[in-house]
């Protein structure tokens, strides 16, 4: 009882710090309200016109949702490159981080969820998925394993961090025996949900494009680059609007991290290259309208050399010292690899695995404007739920909010 005493109030005093700041503050929290409005009224449309209002039809029945949702698995999934120095092997300077990790982590999972219901058509059919009520088809179905595993992560990263506030919360130190067997956990979990994933497009013989056993690690490789590149600029933005501090060291390893993790994910790229074009057969196909375009139809093109320009770009800005040792060159170069990766786990991975269709035929999909309403609600949703997490995170691990007992 005492307990829940406790998590109410630090619910109260948090929501409490998360409505107040400066006019700055105030005008981001609007937009992005804003932000989510517009993206409510796309899916008001879209749920009562139907599924015919977005780009997608029964040839590419995924589209910029599913995209967004195979991106944010993996920087939900990131979380992981902090948590296990921090709370393993007891690195002071990725302490500094590690709770605003793992709530970005939060705000990830729970965007999943969101295009995950934006694209079943409406959140009634949701209940397909929930386990002894619906058809959720397990073990065999490895969509139902991603439904496991993603809510299996976000309760992991929901409930240890949960406790460690509660316990500086009242002044306490947290007890390592209590969380670490969770943090553990974790950090196999991490890998889990993306391998997942992965597996999910590689377990389709009938599309080749994704029929790839590199798929699973090149997936990771691009997570642990996108998903610390996002931190290492949230981080930058927490120290220069609050009196969190962040020391250049934090940021510094943190970079490490992404510059090996870019590197692995150009070299896997190059080997999938070579893969397609080396010997190419007709399994091929997929990768050839991407790179070149098919019966004069190559929608996909510019969206495939911008992401790989800007993944040569970022790698080597960042694998230069010098370079990345100025804040300026590897915010550029988070900002180029971070949207990179996106295009990469979208518009280069998702899409061409459906064409050409399996009668041969060409339909090239782009979004619409209701999807990209939608999909722009959801990313606000996002950084709403992470802004909030990260104000209430704050003053609680700066000492300058109790828990009183009054």
């Amino acid at each position: 009882m005492k307990q829940l005493t406790i998590f109410f109030s630090l619910v109260r005093d948090g929501l409490d710090s998360a409505t107040t700041g400066n006019t700055k503050y105030h005008v981001w929290m609007g937009a992005l309200t804003l932000i989510m409005l517009l993206g409510a009224y796309s899916y008001y449309i879209q749920l009562s016109e139907g599924l015919i209002v977005t780009g997608m039809t029964d040839r590419v029945s995924w589209g910029l949702y599913i995209s967004n949702f195979t991106f944010l698995v993996g920087v939900a999934a990131a979380a992981v490159m902090l948590v296990m120095p921090t709370y393993v092997l007891k690195d002071v300077d990725f302490s500094r981080a590690v709770l605003i990790g793992e709530g970005m982590a939060v705000a990830a999972l729970i965007m999943c969820l969101a295009f995950v219901t934006v694209d079943l058509g409406g959140p009634a059919n949701a209940w397909h998925l929930i386990p002894g009520i619906g058809t959720f088809n397990f073990p065999n179905s490895m969509l139902s394993w991603d439904v496991i595993v993603l809510n299996g992560y976000l309760f992991i990263n929901l409930t240890v961090p949960l406790y460690i506030l509660m316990k500086k919360y009242q002044g306490k130190e947290p007890n390592r025996r209590v969380y670490l067997p969770g943090v553990m956990i974790s950090v196999f979990w991490a890998v889990g949900i993306h391998m997942v994933t992965a597996f999910l497009y590689a377990g389709l013989p009938a599309r080749p494009f994704w029929n790839n056993a590199l798929l699973g690690p090149r997936f990771l490789a691009s997570a642990f680059a996108a998903g610390p590149a996002l931190i290492i600029l949230a981080l930058q933005v927490i120290k220069n609007n609050s009196s969190y501090k962040i020391e250049h060291t934090t940021i510094r390893k943190i970079s490490m991290v992404v510059t090996v993790a870019a590197q692995v994910n150009l070299i896997m790229l190059i080997s999938e290259l070579f893969k397609e074009f080396y010997a190419p057969t007709h399994h091929s196909i997929s990768a050839v309208y991407l790179y070149f375009g098919l019966e004069g139809k190559n929608a996909l093109m510019p969206w495939i050399y911008t992401s790989i320009t800007m993944n040569v770009i970022a790698t080597c800005i960042l694998t230069i010292h010098l370079l990345r040792k100025d804040l300026k060159w590897l915010n550029l170069a988070c900002i180029l690899l971070f949207v990179a990766v996106w295009i990469e786990k979208g518009m280069g991975l998702i899409i061409p695995g459906f064409i050409p269709g399996p009668w041969g035929d060409i339909v090239e999909y782009f979004p619409t404007w209701i999807e990209i309403g939608v999909t722009a609600g959801i990313w606000a949703m996002g950084f709403f739920i992470f802004t909030i997490l990260v104000k209430a995170f704050i003053p609680i691990e700066q000492g300058t909010l109790r828990y009183n007992k009054s």
